[in-house]
């Protein structure tokens, strides 16, 4: 329970803020949990850091705000990894780029999906929170970009990089290494909350909940799955997520084809058997459904 806090914290100061104003507040400790041999998931502020230490070098997935950068060095170092030589970002949001520039300028190489370093170059805005991002400093900006998938071969490890579009953005990747049965699913989960749907950068509940469908369809029983916020996850965790989406998008759709506005489907209290499992985040259900209506389609 405090570690969900803790994440739920963080996430509301992230969507408020950019990475430049987080510079003054204060850092907290990184901490990680082993997912499998070699893989670990830090905490600290902003979304959920992927890392996985080998022979071959560091693999780093998201990398917070950019104070927290000498944390989740000192964290990688003590578990035995250094420098990252890759940085994957599984979207573009602040709280899982912020730290591109520092590690940029390390000599980290930074992948993304294409559209992901084109918001970082051009700036982006979430219009859900009055939130404006200028444009990110060449040196932070992903240096290989892809459409569709990528593959690494590393720490005699696959790791595939598998583009899901229109789902919390339009540039999400989540993050799959095969022979661990490990998933990083950046912001496409939010373990046991309602989650931020980006509809004014391309995000969409539906589109989301094929998303979650995909990650489904290479899990089994023992799948580790790290979320973009919250503790560590399973399938049968990412199920429940996958129904409530469902459940949510089945009963705002219909009142959205009725021509209701966000104020009159809140009336209706469309969401009520969710309420109680999934309102506790940064989301209290009205608000959520304000977020999330114009993007149910």
């Amino acid at each position: 329970m405090i570690k969900k806090l803790i994440t739920l914290m963080t996430f509301s100061a992230s969507v408020l803020i950019s990475s430049h104003q987080v510079m003054a507040l204060d850092v907290p400790k990184v901490n990680a949990v082993k997912v499998a041999n070699g893989i670990h998931m830090l905490t600290g502020k902003g979304g959920n850091v992927g890392v996985f230490i080998g022979k071959d070098g560091t693999f780093v997935i998201d990398d917070q705000f950019a104070p927290m950068t000498p944390k989740l060095m000192e964290k990688i170092k003590s578990l035995g990894g250094d420098t990252p030589k890759f940085l994957v970002n599984t979207h573009f949001h602040g709280d899982h780029t912020g730290g591109n520039e520092n590690f940029g300028k390390k000599g980290t190489m930074i992948v993304s999906h294409e559209n992901v370093r084109e918001r970082l170059q051009k700036g982006y805005e979430i219009a859900a929170f009055n939130n404006k991002t200028p444009p990110a400093p060449a040196v932070a900006l992903p240096v290989i970009t892809y459409s569709n998938k990528m593959h690494f071969h590393i720490n005699t490890e696959n790791v595939n990089l598998i583009h899901v579009s229109n789902a919390h953005t339009d540039g999400d990747t989540f993050i799959h290494f095969k022979n661990a049965n490990v998933i990083h699913a950046g912001d496409l989960f939010f373990n046991g909350f309602y989650p931020f749907i980006d509809g004014g950068n391309g995000g969409s509940v539906k589109g989301l909940i094929d998303a979650v469908d995909t990650m489904l369809s290479v899990s089994n029983d023992k799948t580790q799955i790290i979320p973009g916020h919250g503790p560590l996850a399973n399938k049968k965790d990412l199920m429940a997520y996958r129904d409530m989406l469902k459940t949510a998008y089945s009963n705002l759709l219909k009142l959205k084809k009725q021509g209701l506005t966000a104020d009159q489907a809140k009336a209706k209290k469309p969401l009520a058997e969710l309420d109680k499992a999934w309102s506790g985040g940064i989301f209290k259900t009205d608000k959520w459904i304000d977020v999330v209506y114009p993007a149910v389609n």
